[in-house]
Formats: C-alpha cells, sequence, structure tokens
C-alpha cells in the first residue's frame, strides 16, 4: 500500500515538472529591442519639437520632398494645426511594441493654446519612422457644442423632409381632377362625333314632319291635287292619300 502511493506521488510530481518545462518552452522571447525603442522615442520627441515650430511655407516644401513619411507627416500636421493654436510643451512619452507587425507605436502627448493632441508615430523594427498622426484632444465644451449641432443638424433635416412630404400629400387632393380633365379631352371628340351623327339622322324626320305640318295647312290645295289626280286615274279620291307635294324641275325646250 505504501509503495502504491509512493508511486502515485512521484507519478504525480513528473507530470507536474513535464508540464512545467512545457509551459516554460512555450514562451516566446521578447523580440523587443530596448535600444531601438529608446532612439524611437527620442526621434518621435525630436520629430514633434520641429514639426510644430514650422511655418507654412516650410510645410508646402518638406509636401513636395518625395519623401513618403515626410509627406505623411506634413499632410497629418496642417490638418489639425489650426484647431491646436501655439505649442506649449510636450508630456511623457508611451511605447508599445506590436509582436505581430514588428513595430514600435511611441505616443507624444502635446499640449497647445487651443485644445491638447497627441502626436501617434509607427517606427518598423529597424526603428525608422513609418506614419504619423495628430489626434485632437478635444474639451468636453467643444465635443458638447459639436454634438449640440450636429442634432440640431439633424432634427432640421427631418423636419425639411416632413414638411417637403406633406406638400407632396397635399397636392394629391388634385390628381382626380388632372386624371378627369383628360378623361374628359380624349372623350370630347367621341361625343361631337354622336352628336353630328345624330342629327344627321335626325333632319329626315324632321323635314318629314316639317312638310307634313306645310301640306296639313294647305288643304285646299290637296284637295286640288288630289282631284286631278282621281280624274286623271278614272277613280275617286277615297282610293289615296296625298301626304307630300315636291316640286319637280324640268328643263325648258
Amino acid at each position: 500500500m505504501k509503495q502504491t502511493s509512493k508511486r502515485l506521488i512521484s507519478l504525480s510530481l513528473v507530470i507536474l515538472c513535464v508540464v512545467s518545462l512545457c509551459a516554460c518552452g512555450g514562451k516566446k522571447e521578447s523580440t523587443l529591442n530596448a535600444d531601438i525603442q529608446s532612439q524611437a522615442e527620442q526621434n518621435a520627441i525630436g520629430l514633434v519639437q520641429t514639426i510644430v515650430e514650422l511655418t507654412d511655407s516650410d510645410i508646402e516644401n518638406y509636401m513636395n520632398s518625395g519623401d513618403e513619411f515626410t509627406e505623411n507627416a506634413m499632410e497629418a500636421w496642417e490638418g489639425s494645426k489650426g484647431e491646436l493654436g501655439a505649442f506649449t510643451e510636450a508630456g511623457d512619452v508611451t511605447t508599445e511594441y506590436d509582436e505581430t507587425e514588428k513595430k514600435y507605436t511611441v505616443t507624444v502627448p502635446a499640449k497647445f493654446e487651443n485644445a491638447d493632441s497627441n502626436f501617434v508615430f509607427e517606427f518598423d523594427k529597424t526603428g525608422a519612422p513609418s506614419t504619423l498622426s495628430v489626434e485632437v484632444q478635444y474639451p468636453k465644451s467643444v465635443n458638447l457644442q459639436r454634438a449640440a449641432m450636429n442634432t440640431l443638424m439633424g432634427l432640421g433635416t427631418v423636419f425639411v423632409v416632413l414638411i417637403f412630404l406633406s406638400f407632396v400629400i397635399s397636392l394629391l387632393k388634385y390628381i382626380p381632377g388632372w386624371v378627369d380633365s383628360i378623361g374628359k379631352k380624349k372623350q370630347a371628340p367621341q361625343d361631337t362625333q354622336e352628336r353630328k351623327t345624330e342629327v344627321l339622322l335626325s333632319e329626315p324626320e324632321e323635314l318629314t314632319e316639317k312638310l307634313t305640318e306645310d301640306v296639313s295647312d294647305d288643304t285646299e290645295l290637296i284637295a286640288v291635287i288630289a282631284a286631278a289626280i282621281a280624274a286623271a286615274e278614272g277613280t275617286s279620291t277615297d282610293g289615296f292619300q296625298v301626304r307630300t307635294i315636291r316640286k319637280v324641275k324640268r328643263k325648258k325646250w
């Protein structure tokens, strides 16, 4: 029993040692170079002090230098220079090292007359600068003003859109009348043609009625004509009835 316990304890100690060795062997040796880090920090501070003293003409000249980092740095500084004002002092430098991309990120805080900012440099593994960004740290009052302006602009845009939609909706009531007017314009020629047809069809009936009225008014003439026809035919006037009288146009020889 005692031997079994000793064996279990020994086995546990061996496993613990193996795990410890694996854990120690799994740690990667950091490639951070203290000399390069110190050099990058000094270069960052020197660049900040140089950049903040540049004039507009100097910035323009450096932007045409052909060096990628210099042009990038001048663009970043030119975009923030007007908001910061005069340079006051630089703060404590902080450095971060990225094991994956093998680069150093050096941040130099700086105070200006109007606002604070962070000059963020990136250096490669050899300590050469690659990029620069200037992050303006606006005070709370400025942030609140910007938030209020954004809110007002958003509300104004919403109100303008609502007014436009209301105007469009108010015009919808005129659409039925507009559609009806178009329909009437299309139907007008057809109605005119129908009226012309009705007039043409009704004209013979009206003429017949007029002739009948004229004949009924001239009873003496009808009686004479009827008697003449009866004498010519050798019959009586009871066998026919005169309805219309027409004048026959004959050529004179």
